[in-house]
């Protein structure tokens, strides 16, 4: 109130119009069309997500074994937290249609004090040259008609500011790209810009960036830990940004998607890493342009159906989550060729991984998986499987023809023999079966047919012989086998390293060989003369030789 100043004097026509032009100079900048719109339609949002949350909560039903009335204030509690917090959520919106509703009343009053200053019928006596009064931009928001800004608009010091002026931007050129010149946003410029010190967006300021970003046509929007801890969910605005082809919202506090993601036709990377999404609406199939989606440190417990939509998806990362399966519609990614599920409680997969024609590497590290399906060797593109700290007791036969398969991490399992057929994938580089302790007691046979194996780590198992083919492994140059009751060969050739154990292997095998050469004994010139081979008999259902 202090710029009321009531007990100034004011006794001529010019003081009443420099007191008129000092209050509206006092208000705060006026908020820019794209605020506006962004404000009531963020609290069309909240009151549509109350609505929900409301219907939700009514329709609990009472447990059999608690009682009725308490059971009541509980959902009267739930109710009162949901009003509260759609009443902050709403706040900073009210406050800036209520700050356009007074600047609406100011030009009105301004019109009219011009009015009285140029009409002849004015009864004050007017100065020979009255002061100009700065022309306001007419009632931009009134109920009667649809707004329409003009290009210009008035500033805090009532001069014009045209578009041709360099804007400022609360967000900074690290949040939006290919940015093209805009109307000034005094709203939005007031705070310091988060992109430069950290300051972090609000739910009215999202939106509002949201409205700018859809009018400029914008193609990558990095919000990256740039919302604040109230801003758990998106505006429907979000399904604005058809042009958007990269969008990163990783490291908030999101908990929620709208259905309106759907409409980001043109996006190919999604990050949402890092926040607190517990389920993922349908439409998020309609992403049809999608290459790369990063869900990971979640708290998803399922995927929609939909997935199978997302023919182009390349990338998807699923680690770090509460998922127990994965849907059968996974089968249907043809162009998948990274899937990341590390730190799950996945207890299989589905035969339908077998349809992921493209897929290249597969980390399913930290779950609960007790085997893999035999249709994984129908995935000949396969180059990295990683399955550490699982329950797996044995690997599929059909990775035989995992062709072009490079690295099999199969370590801390109950694994109990590596199946011969894995010693046909013979472009094999990396092995790590160690740490399955008192479960593995061999070696395939025919593991010297992987003679690219550059890569072995037996360690931490109940291996005491090596078989004969290892000598074949003349590329390996890493080979961990400690912890291991080794007698063939001794311990301390092993610890010479891998090519001293191959060319120990390599010298037992000659010698053994040279040791069989044993000379047998002709047959005797009896048995010969009495018992010829084509005179065998029989005798009492016995061969007599």
């Amino acid at each position: 109130m202090d710029s009321m100043q009531l007990d100034k004097s004011l006794d001529s026509t010019e003081q009443v119009v420099e007191e008129i032009m000092r209050l509206h100079r006092s208000l705060p900048p006026r908020p820019g069309l794209d605020d506006v719109e962004a404000a009531r339609s963020l609290i069309l949002n909240v009151e549509k997500e109350d609505q929900a949350w409301l219907e939700a909560i009514a329709d609990q039903r009472t447990p059999s074994e608690v009682p009725g009335d308490l059971f009541t204030v509980l959902q009267e509690m739930k109710k009162g937290l949901v009003l509260f917090r759609s009443k902050e959520q709403r706040r900073e919106a009210t406050k800036l249609l209520d700050l356009e509703t007074v600047h609406s009343s100011f030009d009105e009053f301004i019109q009219r004090a011009s009015h009285c200053i140029a009409s002849p019928s004015s009864n004050v006596s007017a100065p020979s040259r009255p002061p100009r009064l700065p022309k306001p931009p007419g009632n931009l928001y009134s109920s009667e008609k649809s707004p329409v800004r003009p290009k210009d608009m008035v500033s805090r010091d009532d001069s014009y500011v045209t578009t041709k002026a360099k804007p400022s931007s609360l967000y900074g050129d690290a949040l939006v790209a290919h940015r093209s010149p805009q109307l000034l946003d005094s709203t939005l410029t007031a705070g310091k810009s988060p992109g430069n010190d950290g300051e972090k967006l609000s739910l009215i300021k999202l939106a509002s960036l949201i409205e700018v970003s859809s009018k400029q046509a914008t193609q990558v929007l990095n919000l990256q830990n740039k919302l604040t801890e109230q801003v758990e969910w998106l505006p429907d605005s979000i399904g604005k940004l058809s042009s958007l082809t990269s969008l990163d919202l990783s490291e908030n506090h999101i908990v929620v998607l709208p259905n309106t993601i759907g409409g980001l036709s043109s996006l190919t990377k999604l990050d949402l890493h890092s926040n607190r999404i517990t389920h993922l609406p349908e439409s998020i199939g309609e992403v049809l342009n999608l290459v790369y989606l990063n869900l990971s440190s979640n708290q998803l417990s399922s995927l929609p159906s939909s997935f199978s939509k997302l023919l182009k998806l390349e990338e998807l990362d699923l680690s770090s989550n509460n998922l127990h399966i994965l849907p059968e519609s996974i089968g249907s990614l043809v162009s998948l060729k990274k899937l990341d599920v590390e730190t799950n409680e996945i207890e299989e997969f589905p035969y339908s991984i077998g349809g992921c024609s493209s897929l290249k590497e597969v980390r399913a590290d930290y779950n609960k998986l007790k085997a893999l399906p035999e249709a994984i060797g129908k995935i000949t593109t396969l180059e990295i499987l990683s399955v550490r700290y699982n329950n797996i007791r044995q690997l599929p036969t059909t990775m035989s023809s995992l062709a072009s398969l490079k690295e099999v991490d199969v370590s801390f399992n109950e694994l109990e023999s590596v199946p011969e057929s894995l010693c046909f994938a013979t472009t094999l580089v990396k092995l790590n079966v160690g740490n399955n302790f008192a479960d593995m007691v061999s070696l395939p046979r025919s593991i010297g047919n992987l003679e690219m194996l550059e890569e072995l780590d037996i360690s931490n198992n109940q291996i005491r012989v090596l078989p004969e083919s290892f000598r074949m492994l003349t590329k390996l140059r890493v080979f961990r086998a400690h912890e291991n009751p080794l007698q063939v060969p001794p311990r301390e050739i092993a610890e010479k390293g891998p090519q001293a154990v191959v060319q120990y292997m390599n010298d037992l095998v000659e010698l053994r060989n040279e040791k069989s050469l044993v000379v047998k004994p002709k047959k005797s010139w009896v048995q010969m003369c009495f018992f010829p081979k084509s005179n065998k008999r029989k005798h009492n259902s016995m061969e007599i030789v």
